[in-house]
C-alpha cells in the first residue's frame, strides 16, 4: 500500500480524532488536510506505523488550532445554530456529534488545550501517555495528571441520584416548553417570582414577564443541552459543541425559582461542567 492509499485508509480515523479535539467538522477537515500536506513534505520511508504517525501529526495540528483560540465569542441565547453551507456536511456533522455525544463536546470545550488532547487521545483513542507527552511537551507523569483532571471534569461531581432525577425532570420540561414556544408550559415550571440574572446582574423578575420574552428569543434552545454544572443539573448552550452560555437553576417546591446565566468567558471557564448520565452519553 503506497502513502496515498495509507492516508485514505486512515482518513476517517483522523477526522474522528480531529473532530473530538476541535468540535467542528470544518476545522477537523482542515486539520486532516494539513496532515496530508505535511505527509507530502515528509520522508516517511522509515516510519513503521504510518497511521500512528498521522495521528500524532493531526494531534499537533489540533493543539495549535486550540491554542490559537484566544477568546470565545459571546452569543445570545436567541442566536440560531450555525449550519454548514452544504447539506451533506450538516449530515456528517450530525452523525459525528451523535457518535461522540453532544454533552461530551460541550464539556470538552471547557478544558484547556493540553487537557483536551490528553483526554481525547488517551481515553477515547488509547494512545499511550509517553506518546502524548511528546506532543504537548510535558512529562508522562504530568500528562497522566492532565488526563485525570480532564476525566474528573467530564464525569462531573455526582450529586444524589434521586435529586438529580428530580432536577432533570424539571429542566427537561423547561427546555421542551422553550423549544415548543409554549408560554403557559414554561410558566408552569417557573416560580411566580422567579429571578433571572445574566453574569451576576439581575435582569428580570416574575415568571410571565420573563417567559414571554424567553419564548420570543428561544431559537437558541435548539443548541441547549442538559449537563451537570457544579454538580447540579443545568443547561449549556453550545452550537456545534462550542460553549457560549450556561444556565444554572435554583429549584423550590418543584419549580425553578432562580436562573443564573453565565456568558462571559471568565465566568464560563470557572464553572465545573460534567456529563449528567454517562450511560446515556457514551464516550465512544
Amino acid at each position: 500500500m503506497d502513502v496515498t492509499e495509507s492516508f485514505e485508509a486512515s482518513r476517517e480515523h483522523l477526522r474522528g480524532v480531529a473532530y473530538r479535539m476541535l468540535g467542528s467538522l470544518s476545522e477537523a477537515d482542515d486539520a486532516v488536510q494539513e496532515a496530508w500536506l505535511r505527509l507530502q513534505r515528509a520522508d516517511t520511508s522509515e516510519v513503521a506505523n504510518l497511521a500512528g504517525w498521522l495521528t500524532t501529526v493531526v494531534a499537533r495540528v489540533c493543539l495549535d488550532m486550540l491554542r490559537s483560540r484566544t477568546s470565545r465569542r459571546e452569543q445570545p441565547f436567541d442566536a440560531s445554530v450555525p449550519e454548514p453551507a452544504a447539506p451533506g456536511d450538516l449530515e456528517r456533522e450530525a452523525m459525528l456529534a451523535d457518535s461522540v455525544g453532544l454533552a461530551l463536546l460541550v464539556v470538552l470545550d471547557t478544558l484547556n488545550p493540553a487537557e483536551r488532547l490528553a483526554f481525547v487521545l488517551h481515553d477515547l483513542f488509547g494512545v499511550e501517555f509517553d506518546e502524548i507527552a511528546a506532543i504537548i511537551g510535558r512529562t508522562p507523569v504530568a500528562t497522566r495528571q492532565l488526563a485525570s483532571r480532564a476525566r474528573r471534569r467530564v464525569q462531573g461531581a455526582p450529586a444524589d441520584g434521586a435529586d438529580l432525577a428530580r432536577q432533570r425532570d424539571v429542566i427537561e420540561k423547561f427546555l421542551a416548553a422553550l423549544r415548543a414556544g409554549d408560554v403557559e408550559a414554561l410558566i408552569a415550571v417557573l416560580d411566580p417570582e422567579v429571578v433571572v440574572t445574566i453574569d451576576g446582574t439581575t435582569e428580570v423578575r416574575g415568571a410571565r414577564t420573563w417567559a414571554t420574552g424567553a419564548i420570543r428569543a428561544a431559537r437558541g434552545a435548539r443548541a441547549a443541552r442538559i449537563v451537570l454544572v457544579d454538580g447540579a443539573v443545568g443547561v449549556a448552550v453550545a452550537p456545534r459543541g462550542k460553549l457560549f452560555r450556561v444556565l444554572q437553576f435554583t429549584l423550590a417546591a418543584g419549580r425553578i425559582a432562580r436562573i443564573d446565566t453565565a456568558t462571559e468567558p471568565t465566568r464560563l471557564a470557572a464553572l465545573e461542567l460534567g456529563i449528567l448520565d454517562l450511560n446515556a452519553e457514551q464516550l465512544e
